[in-house]
């Protein structure tokens, strides 16, 4: 009998972790933030947006999220390399929306993505997203009469 040569693939232990935030601001609208560590160059992004609701605010999210993903190499770059200007990404990020997060804490409620780097985002990971997320709201809204 012929010996079997087992192959095995490498596998990736370190994973990008996305916390993500949704939170109504003073002015009624929705504050989405996202602390994103990139384990490839063990680094940490804070960003956020603004939306003018909370579905609004979960499609961008999706869109923000696979951004990320598929851009890690690029905001690395920009972000890790040039530190000596704290304004790095400005134009990255302005281009989908986004704005430097510069605050220190974080929410307590948060919903946590974590992925392999360079694979694509699994479209059941924007589910439970979004049923975290929706667990999350500051008040009910009252029902009307």
């Amino acid at each position: 009998m012929a010996a079997k040569t087992i192959t095995r693939k490498k596998i990736i232990t370190a994973r990008n972790e996305y916390r993500c935030s949704l939170e109504r601001n003073q002015a009624g609208k929705q504050s989405a933030r996202i602390r994103a560590r990139f384990a490839r160059q063990n680094w940490e992004l804070s960003i956020y947006f603004i939306a003018p609701s909370r579905q609004h605010a979960m499609r961008k999210l999706e869109r923000v999220l696979r951004f990320l993903q598929l851009n890690e190499e690029r905001l690395w770059f920009w972000g890790a390399d040039r530190r000596d200007d704290p304004d790095f990404s400005a134009g990255i990020l302005n281009d989908i929306g986004l704005k430097l997060d510069r605050r220190a804490e974080f929410p307590q409620r948060f919903s946590l993505v974590s992925l392999a780097p360079d694979r694509p985002i699994p479209d059941d990971q924007f589910d439970l997203v979004r049923r975290n997320l929706g667990q999350t709201r500051e008040t009910a809204r009252p029902a009307r009469a």
